[in-house]
């Protein structure tokens, strides 16, 4: 069959395209960069698109044509810079039905989750049970997946926050430690939708996906700590009201286009746990593997290890970035005639105080751009052009700065491999 798939480079969709490609069908995928997306996914054949701007019918009919199966593994946590959830979740999936109906396309499979319980209210949960009302009221023939927490090989998003909890030093510290956690392999998901596309499930068929071995966040987290070869710590409960702090800030990250997983939509989500709806009528006859089983089939390397720990690290790199970048533009500012001193040897001045105005002013600048998520590439890059700029001229101004017992020109070293440091794990995906 020819499958289309929304979602086809993330966390789901690209282990769902590999299952299909494997098994004979031809895959295309949508994405905002197919130019990148066919380095890595040279198999599945890539149409640009942005489902946020696919909130019309006429926008999905050359998309559809000469496709027979649609799969929706696309989906976003919350609103923010890179997100519209309104937009890709709802409108676009509304769009998406009523030019199935003029396509005749034969199925779509809808990768949702449980949209009731206490976060039911959230724009994440809320757009999805929209969407999946519609799907259901459509007439189309369609299965509407509902996975619990997912695991494999890869994470993203909550199961790669999962990893970095496993991977603190000296204490694991947890919010809502004994909430309930159930999970499903990323594989299980795959096989599942492959069988939908087999026919062997009916139309409108509602189906939770999670296995039978319910553990609490404390459990998971021990599990996957041991997953990692780590030795065993103790695990410090902290309390929700503590952890807001770190939720607003997660938010304001979000709203800045960082996707954290420690936003308010997943934590209150996690308040009450990853629970399926417990009903034999919804859930598949077949025993699905375990977390443990899910953990033994994919063993851990020193990748791993390392990719836990530096993704706590990196927020707090690039907040450190920010914060040296902008201090460093401020304080000259208050004191601009003695900042502008070193320059007095070789130009006036006027012409003296006004490169040091203005070299503050980029240091600030390249500090806020770090902080948003669509230019922090390019403010890294602007940072090492910068500070080799400075070094360069420093040098040449005045080279006595090398022997400065403060060591102006010392300490920029280790903030360029900051910089660098901050480049290689900018990437989310």
């Amino acid at each position: 069959m020819n499958i289309l798939i929304l979602g086809a480079t993330g966390f789901i969709g690209s282990v769902v395209a590999a299952r299909l490609r494997a098994e004979g069908h031809l895959v295309t995928g949508i994405a905002r960069n197919p130019g990148r997306s066919r380095i890595k996914y040279p198999s599945t054949a890539w149409i640009k698109a942005d489902l946020a701007t696919m909130t019309d019918p006429s926008s999905w009919q050359a998309l559809l044509s000469g496709h027979q199966v649609v799969i929706n593994c696309a989906g976003a946590l919350q609103d923010g810079l890179s997100d519209d959830l309104a937009a890709t979740q709802e409108k676009a999936m509304r769009a998406l039905y009523v030019a199935a109906k003029q396509s005749a396309i034969d199925l779509i499979v809808q990768i949702s989750a449980r949209t009731d319980g206490s976060g039911k209210q959230q724009p994440f949960l809320a757009t999805k049970r929209n969407a999946d009302e519609a799907l259901a009221a459509s007439g189309l023939n369609h299965v509407i997946l509902r996975p619990a927490l997912v695991l494999g090989r890869n994470a993203h998003g909550g199961t790669a926050l999962l990893r970095a909890l496993a991977a603190m030093p000296f204490v694991l510290p947890l919010i809502h430690a004994q909430s309930p956690m159930e999970t499903i392999s990323v594989d299980d998901i795959a096989a599942t939708v492959s069988k939908a596309i087999d026919g062997q499930f009916p139309s409108g068929a509602d189906i939770d996906l999670t296995n039978d071995d319910a553990l609490t966040l404390r459990e998971l987290v021990a599990l996957h700590r041991n997953w990692l070869g780590l030795a065993p710590v103790p695990v410090v409960a902290i309390s929700a009201s503590l952890a807001r702090p770190i939720t607003w800030a997660a938010d304001i990250a979000g709203r800045l286009g960082w996707r954290s997983p420690l936003r308010s939509t997943a934590m209150a989500v996690m308040s009450e746990g990853v629970l399926s709806r417990r009903s034999a009528q919804n859930r598949l006859s077949q025993r699905l593997a375990t977390t443990a089983e899910i953990l033994d089939a994919n063993p851990s390397g020193i990748q791993d290890v390392w990719t836990a720990r530096l993704y706590v690290l990196k927020p707090l790199m690039i907040v450190g970035l920010a914060l040296f970048w902008i201090a460093s533009g401020i304080v000259p500012l208050l004191a601009p005639i003695t900042a502008s001193r070193h320059f007095l040897p070789f130009m006036s001045q006027d012409m003296a105080m006004a490169l040091t105005i203005t070299t503050c002013f980029i240091d600030i600048a390249l500090g806020m751009l770090i902080l948003m998520r669509p230019s922090a590439h390019m403010a890294l890059y602007g940072m090492l052009s910068i500070t080799l700029a400075y070094l360069v001229g420093g040098t040449a101004l005045e080279p006595t700065l090398w022997l400065d017992p403060l060591g102006p020109l010392v300490k920029v070293l280790p903030s360029i491999l900051l910089t660098i440091a901050t480049l290689a794990t900018l990437e989310e995906r």
